[in-house]
């Protein structure tokens, strides 16, 4: 679990998070202020202040546990063949921002961390998520090196991110009077991508 400052009280830190999770399973993040955290867990917001130092170190403990939620949406689909596997990390992205659409927008509408703890914490978690796409692709296709994995990875998950960022906003349009379904365009961008990793193979 994140950690506040070292000699932060744990029971408090705990209330804080809960707090923050019951309210951002209801309402966004900018509807929450460090005086209304503060009336939830039963303590003054200078408590708040000296246990996190500010309210988006704060929020930055949020973010740790959001990442956490989401390694956990995705570590059953180890076990499946690299295709279907990376449909399934697609969908679970989709599904995921749908149930916790509030802790996804402030994992992305926040800047995370740039210093310290938090910010190691929270680049070797976005790291480990790019690292299971990168392993994956070459799996798929052993023939990528390793910089061309790098980057196939940032490039497949920024096009799913973008859909699944236009499908919470409505923003996809629509077909024969029908809205376009964000499951469907990716599971379209995942075959496109992964038929043209096969030509590499089919060729040789």
């Amino acid at each position: 679990m994140a950690r506040p400052r070292q000699h932060a009280p744990e029971a408090l830190h705990a209330q804080v998070m809960a707090a923050c999770d019951a309210w951002l399973q209801e309402r966004p993040v900018h509807t929450l202020s460090l005086r209304a955290l503060a009336r939830e867990v039963g303590c003054a917001p200078s408590t708040l202040l000296k246990l996190y130092g500010s309210f988006g170190n704060l929020l930055q403990h949020v973010n740790v546990e959001t990442l956490g939620r989401l390694k956990l949406a995705i570590e059953g689909l180890a076990a499946a063949t690299p295709e279907p596997r990376l449909k399934g990390l697609a969908t679970a992205y989709w599904q995921f921002a749908q149930q916790d659409r509030y802790r996804w927008q402030l994992l992305f509408d926040y800047p995370l961390a740039e210093e310290g703890e938090l910010d190691q914490r929270q680049s070797d978690m976005i790291e480990a998520l790019f690292v299971r796409v990168e392993a994956t692709l070459k799996e798929y296709q052993p023939a990528l090196d390793d910089a061309e994995a790098r980057r196939l990875a940032r490039t497949l998950w920024g096009s799913v991110h973008g859909l699944v960022q236009l499908g919470l906003n409505q923003r996809l349009g629509y077909w024969q009077d029908q809205q376009l379904e964000v499951g469907e365009l990716l599971d379209q961008l995942l075959t496109t991508i992964l038929a043209g990793l096969r030509q590499p193979s089919s060729a040789s």
